[in-house]
C-alpha cells in the first residue's frame, strides 16, 4: 500500500473520493425513500425538508467556523473525524427513535461534511504533483454524486428488504469500514518536497495562519456567493426529486430512487469532465455561466414534466440537472486550489463551501414549504428557475469583470 514520494496512485484518489462521499450518504439515502419516511413518521413535506436544512446548516456553520482548525490539524485526524461523524449519523438514523432523533442524525451528517473539501484540497496541494491536481479535483469532488448514485439505488432496495432503519445501519457499517481504509491509504503517501525556506531561527509557538492575499479575496467571496445561490437550487431539487417522481409522475419508490441515482451518475461524469476542462486551462467564470444556463433550462424542463405528465421530460430534466448544477462544485474547488496558497487553502475552501452549504440549508426548507402550498411543485420549480436565473446573472458579471481586467492588463 506504500506509494512513492511525489507519485501518488489511484488508491489515494479513491480515498479522497470516499472522504467526500461519506458525509452526504444519509441525506441522499433519506431523499431516495422520502415518501416512505414521510408516511412512516407522519410528517409533512416541509418537516422532511427540515432534515436537509438541519444537515446543511450544521455543515455551513462547520465550514465557516472550522476553516482555520482544518489548516492546523493532520490530514489523518481530519479523515477520522469525517468518517466517524458520517457513521455516527447513519447509526443514529438506524434507531427507531422518531423524528427528533433523525434531526440529530441529520446535524451530525452535516458536521461530517464540514471537513472533506478542506482536507482533500490540502492533500492534493501537498501530496499530488501540480500537473495532476485540477484533474483529480474533478474526480474527488464527484464523490458527492457517487454518494447520491449509491444511496439512491441502495436505500430503496434495502428499505424494501430490512426497512429504512436497517438501510441506515448497513450504511453506518460501510462508512466505518471505508474510513479505516481511507486513513491507511492517505497515511502511506508522503508529502511532496517543500520549497526551500529562509535560514534562521524558528519563531516560538505555532506559526500563524496568514489571511488570503488581497488579490484572491474577491474571488473567494464571489465563489461563495455563487455557491450559495446555486446551492439553493441544487438541494431543492435533490431532496425532492424522488418524491416528485413518485407523487406527480406515479413512479414506484424504487424508480424514484433510480431517477435520483441517474442524476448522481450523470453528475459524476459531469464533474470529471468539467474538472478536465479546468485542468486544460479554462477559466472558472465562463464555465460557471454555461452551467448556470443549463441548470436554468433543466428547471424549466422539470416544470414542463409535471405540467404534461411526461416521464420522458422528467428524465431529460434529470440529465440537465446532473450535467449542470451538480457540476458547479468542481469548478469552485478548482478555482480555489488554482488561486490560493496551500497554507490558507483550508480557510478559503471553508468559506466557499460555507456559501454552498448556506444555499443547501435554505433550498430544501423553502422547497418543502412551496410544494406544501396550493401551488405545489409548479411553484417550487418556478422558484428553482429564479435561483438559476440569478446564477446566470452572477456568472455573467464575473465573465465581464474578467474581460475588463484582461484588457487592462494588456493595455
Amino acid at each position: 500500500m506504500q506509494a512513492r514520494a511525489g507519485r501518488p496512485g489511484k488508491l489515494l484518489l479513491a480515498a479522497l473520493l470516499t472522504a467526500v462521499a461519506a458525509g452526504p450518504i444519509l441525506n441522499y439515502g433519506l431523499s431516495a425513500i422520502s415518501d416512505l419516511v414521510i408516511t412512516d413518521l407522519g410528517i409533512t413535506e416541509a418537516q422532511f425538508g427540515l432534515l436537509a436544512t438541519v444537515c446543511f446548516a450544521a455543515g455551513a456553520v462547520g465550514n465557516a467556523v472550522f476553516g482555520r482548525f482544518t489548516d492546523r490539524q493532520p490530514d489523518t485526524r481530519l479523515l477520522v473525524l469525517v468518517f466517524a461523524l458520517a457513521a455516527a449519523a447513519l447509526a443514529l438514523a438506524a434507531i427507531p427513535g422518531g423524528y427528533v432523533l433523525l434531526l440529530v442524525a441529520a446535524g451530525l451528517s452535516g458536521l461530517a461534511q464540514s471537513f472533506p473539501n478542506g482536507v482533500t484540497n490540502r492533500i492534493l496541494a501537498e501530496r499530488v504533483p501540480e500537473d495532476k491536481r485540477i484533474g483529480w479535483i474533478g474526480i474527488k469532488q464527484s464523490g458527492v454524486q457517487v454518494s447520491q448514485l449509491v444511496a439512491s439505488l441502495a436505500f430503496p432496495a434495502l428499505a424494501a428488504w430490512i426497512g429504512w432503519h436497517g438501510a441506515n445501519a448497513v450504511g453506518a457499517v460501510v462508512a466505518g469500514a471505508l474510513g479505516v481504509v481511507a486513513v491507511r491509504v492517505v497515511a502511506s503517501v508522503p508529502l511532496l518536497p517543500k520549497a526551500p525556506t529562509r535560514i534562521g531561527p524558528l519563531p516560538a509557538g505555532p506559526a500563524p495562519i496568514p489571511a488570503p492575499p488581497p488579490n484572491t479575496r474577491f474571488l473567494i467571496y464571489a465563489l461563495a456567493v455563487f455557491g450559495f445561490v446555486n446551492g439553493m437550487g441544487v438541494q431543492a431539487t435533490n431532496v425532492y426529486l424522488s418524491l416528485y417522481a413518485v407523487r406527480e409522475l406515479d413512479f414506484t419508490l424504487v424508480m424514484g430512487g433510480v431517477a435520483a441515482a441517474a442524476a448522481g451518475a450523470i453528475g459524476v461524469a459531469a464533474r470529471v469532465g468539467w474538472g478536465k476542462m479546468m485542468s486544460g486551462g479554462m477559466a472558472a467564470p465562463p464555465l460557471l455561466l454555461l452551467l448556470a444556463t443549463l441548470a436554468l433550462a433543466g428547471a424549466g424542463v422539470f416544470l414542463a414534466a409535471g405540467a404534461t405528465g411526461s416521464a420522458a421530460l422528467l428524465w431529460g430534466a434529470v440529465a440537465l440537472h446532473g450535467a449542470s448544477a451538480l457540476g458547479v462544485s468542481v469548478v469552485l474547488m478548482a478555482a480555489v486550489v488554482r488561486s490560493v496558497p496551500a497554507s490558507t487553502i483550508g480557510m478559503a475552501t471553508g468559506m466557499v463551501t460555507a456559501g454552498q452549504f448556506g444555499g443547501f440549508t435554505v433550498g430544501p426548507l423553502a422547497m418543502g414549504a412551496l410544494i406544501g402550498s396550493p401551488g405545489g411543485f409548479a411553484v417550487g420549480w418556478g422558484a428553482v428557475a429564479w435561483t438559476y436565473a440569478l446564477c446566470v446573472a452572477l456568472a455573467g458579471y464575473l465573465v465581464l469583470r474578467r474581460r475588463r481586467k484582461d484588457r487592462e492588463a494588456a493595455a
